[in-house]
């Protein structure tokens, strides 16, 4: 593998719950302490969490700009998840992981609510050095509405399909995708591979999210990562625990891979 791009869902990184901005120092350590010894290149891009959420959710500029208090909930999110992207950077760096915060949404360019372009070049330069570029979901400038959200769904898909990855990590705080929400129904179960012959049988299992997400949850995760499968890069969702394991190229969680 030569490059993966690594996603770390925002409910594990912050205490997606809580209305004000919380972070989850425990699991924060475990992650770097996973990301500690792995030496082939990789991506870094983290949720929001409680660091933007809710107040996106309250204010609604995921919809648009419509007055000045959105201006203001505008930047004011985008200051919270600037904040957010240097504690994680604190973190791995502290691992000595050379972890360098990107702000997205500085160089990107939305329309109706989808990515339409991004610059790319610098992050690319960065991880030819052996740097680590740490981008985030964020508010982003959408040229038809003002503001919409540029999620990490679709940074990483993004960037995978421009700088060439192997392969797309999701890890978030639930096994992998399953039959229903472990979460809430002890007899749900694992479904280890998804390739073309089950894909639409897929999902009807899936639904949004428990907390506050204005990104759409775990189904529209799911929706932008086949869509990626679908040309050529194999995705692997994993609990955050296993991330060293599917880093080394072992199975866990479950794998998109419409190759097969």
């Amino acid at each position: 593998m030569n490059l993966a791009i690594v996603k770390i869902g925002g409910s594990v990184i912050t205490d997606k719950k809580s209305l004000t901005p919380k972070i989850n120092s425990k699991n924060l350590k475990i992650i770097a302490g996973q990301l500690k010894n792995f030496k082939l290149p990789y991506i870094l891009i983290h949720g929001a969490g409680s660091f933007g959420h809710p107040i996106v959710k309250k204010s609604g500029i995921d919809k648009g700009i419509k007055n000045k208090s959105h201006l203001i909930a505008f930047a004011e999110t985008q200051r919270l998840q600037n904040r957010l992207n240097c504690l994680v950077c604190d973190f791995l760096i502290k691992q000595e992981i050379p972890a360098v915060p990107c702000q997205a949404s500085s160089h990107a360019i939305m329309k109706k609510g989808r990515l339409v372009k991004m610059e790319f070049k610098a992050i690319e330069n960065m991880v030819k050095l052996k740097m680590v570029p740490v981008l985030y979901g964020v508010p982003a400038y959408d040229e038809a509405q003002g503001c919409s959200i540029l999620s990490g769904d679709q940074i990483a898909p993004y960037l995978a399909l421009k700088l060439k990855a192997d392969k797309i990590i999701e890890a978030g705080d639930v096994e992998g995708v399953c039959t229903c929400d472990p979460k809430k129904n002890k007899e749900a179960k694992l479904i280890e591979k998804i390739n073309k012959k089950n894909f639409n049988e897929i999902i009807r299992y899936l639904s949004g999210s428990q907390t506050i997400d204005v990104t759409g949850g775990m189904k529209q995760k799911y929706l932008e990562l086949a869509d990626t499968a679908k040309k050529g890069i194999i995705t692997q969702i994993v609990h955050f625990k296993r991330l060293e394991a599917a880093l080394d190229g072992q199975e866990a969680g479950t794998t998109i891979n419409f190759k097969e």
